[in-house]
């Protein structure tokens, strides 16, 4: 345990010029008297840390100290080689670079650890776009990228009905985003980060170098932005009553968030054990398609305009499957009762349950 913090430790004073004790100790997890004594160990060991002294004082390494990538073990190494999207690096224009640094990794690896790239590659694969979508690379990705990897300015004109649209802009990349097959680029435009769809751009041309806000977290603001996008297409209502399958497979087909809070909200099921919920959706024309698919495990029961849409869908359905009137319907139950009762042996046993089969992958 302490020798894993002894070479985090080496590797953050490596990876930069100075760090104070109270900023080792958040990165390490433990207290400041115990990056002290790790300092020390790792003085006396033969690395060079040096403690500077003082308000403005922290640990760094002299000499030009580096070490080697000889210490990683198998399932880091592995981890390694999984953190690149080949497919997303390829549509960047940087599967060049980035097999020479697979390569050069793989030459500081330990014998023993020689096969960990092909391990790890024969393991886990990520195929980013949803089902049924064919996926394409945005004709501009590559130069967008690039303006992005050094800090360039972007002079870009917009497609669309963004707020933008239709005139040349002035853009700071500052990254980019693949979300279920589909690139963003997230860029500062009018002193704030605005989010612009990749596959809408007619021009991209780097320009001149910007100065980054190193403080700006990507992933960090695309989460944020993701769930107010989210949040600001649920701009109507429907009340609903959902059975207990109902209720476990609607998350699967509405906003998952959104429904599984007003499911949390919705209290206690009545006597047929049913849930009355008020369920934020889209639109009545979304929450239509959305929620047929449940048939009769789900009945809207308001907005009364929705709830009509339902009832004669219901109507059109039940006349598919209606075959004759129903007398017709009753005899032909009542003649299948009795075939049923007929093959079975007057006084033979209940036959046992047959075996479920395992549902297929996917179901």
């Amino acid at each position: 345990m302490r020798a894993a913090r002894l070479i985090k430790m080496v590797l953050l004073l490596q990876a930069r010029p100075s760090m104070t004790g109270a900023e080792l100790a958040r990165e390490l997890e433990v207290s400041e008297r115990t990056v002290t004594r790790d300092a020390l160990a790792l003085s006396e060991a033969g690395v060079p840390v040096y403690a500077d002294r003082g308000r403005t004082g922290g640990y760094r390494l002299i000499g030009g100290y580096r070490t080697r990538l000889t210490g990683l073990g198998r399932s880091e190494a592995e981890a390694l080689f999984l953190s690149g999207l080949p497919g997303a690096l390829r549509e960047m224009g940087l599967e060049d670079a980035a097999s020479a640094a697979r390569l050069k990794v793989s030459a500081a690896l330990l014998p023993s650890l020689s096969d960990a790239p092909r391990s790890a590659a024969q393991r886990f694969h990520l195929d980013a776009p949803g089902w049924y979508q064919e996926p394409e690379t945005p004709p501009l990705l590559a130069p967008v990228a690039e303006a992005v990897w050094e800090d360039r300015r972007l002079r870009a004109v917009y497609r669309g009905r963004h707020a933008d649209a239709g005139r040349e802009l002035e853009l700071e990349p500052y990254g980019l985003v693949l979300k279920a097959g589909v690139w963003y680029l997230c860029a500062r435009s009018g002193g704030g980060h605005r989010v612009y769809r990749l596959d809408r751009f007619s021009s991209a041309e780097p320009d001149e170098p910007f100065e980054r806000d190193e403080e700006f977290d990507l992933p960090g603001f695309w989460e944020e932005r993701a769930a107010q996008f989210a949040r600001s297409l649920l701009r109507s209502e429907a009340l609903v009553r959902v059975t207990e399958e109902g209720a476990r497979r609607l998350p699967y087909l509405t906003d998952r968030v959104a429904t599984r809070r007003a499911l949390a909200e919705a209290g206690a099921p009545d006597a047929s054990g049913r849930l009355t919920v008020t369920l934020p959706v889209e639109s009545h024309d979304v929450a239509f398609e959305q929620l047929l698919a449940l048939g009769p495990e789900l009945e809207v029961l308001a907005p009364p305009e929705l709830r009509e849409r339902f009832a004669r869908a219901a109507e059109r359905t039940a006349l598919l499957y209606g075959d004759g009137d129903g007398d017709d319907r009753d005899r032909d139950r009542d003649r299948d009762r009795d075939d049923n009762d007929h093959d079975r042996a007057p006084d033979a046993p209940d036959a046992p349950d047959a075996p479920v089969s395992p549902a297929a992958p996917g179901a």
